[in-house]
């Protein structure tokens, strides 16, 4: 009976350990973003032609998003970057996504917003192989965020607009503050940063990363 007893309770920890694993934190895959461009179906018709439609190179991590074949040349003040990726699909409002160092070859000083958040943003001018479009307003460096589904929320204990830490492992990994939450029913999982965000740490789209601060 003894023996049983002790059996008994071996199974019961190996149960109540695996329940433990299962509640700890995962992680979350990377993607990096480098500078790109979201278009109205007015902006592509001025820019590629009339009638004109993106057509897809590959899908991105998020459903129903895709890197076009079309790109553009975004002029500032300054300067200018061409083939600076188009994104699919459409927008009902252009909007142009820069990194911190861009700033300085256009000329044109872009706040950090989240994707959509153009209020208050400068203008630029596009330029495609049809005809150009200067918009007012538009022009971002992109806010780093995870995009989630509100059963991942629940997970990680999170909230739709929340702002978290995140932290990276490698030779050069560290963290980041201030990443924000974007919680969604069709999101798939996954932390977004930029190029220049990412070179600082030496980190890949193999890298992964843990939320470290929730609250």
């Amino acid at each position: 009976m003894g023996n049983y007893d002790q059996v008994l309770s071996l199974l019961m920890e190996v149960v109540s350990g695996a329940g433990k694993a299962e509640k700890e934190p995962r992680s979350i895959p990377l993607g990096i973003s480098n500078r790109h461009v979201h278009l109205s179906q007015a902006d592509v018709e001025t820019l590629f032609g009339a009638g004109y439609t993106l057509s897809k190179m590959r899908d991105l991590s998020q459903p129903g998003q895709y890197a076009c074949n079309e790109t553009v040349t975004v002029c500032g003040p300054k300067g200018a970057i061409e083939k600076v990726r188009v994104l699919g699909p459409v927008r009902k409002q252009t909007q142009v996504e820069i990194m911190r160092g861009d700033c300085f070859k256009l000329g044109a000083k872009a706040p950090v917003r989240l994707s959509g958040e153009l209020e208050g943003t400068p203008g630029v001018t596009l330029v495609g192989p049809k005809g150009s479009v200067y918009i007012t307003c538009g022009l971002m460096v992109a806010q780093r965020h995870i995009h989630m589904t509100p059963d991942d929320a629940l997970f990680f204990g999170v909230t739709d607009g929340e702002m978290v830490s995140i932290q990276f492992d490698g030779l050069r990994g560290g963290g980041y503050n201030q990443v924000a939450i974007r919680v969604s029913n069709d999101a798939a999982l996954d932390c977004h940063i930029d190029v220049e965000e990412a070179n600082a740490m030496d980190l890949t789209s193999a890298s992964m990363v843990k939320i470290i601060k929730n609250r």
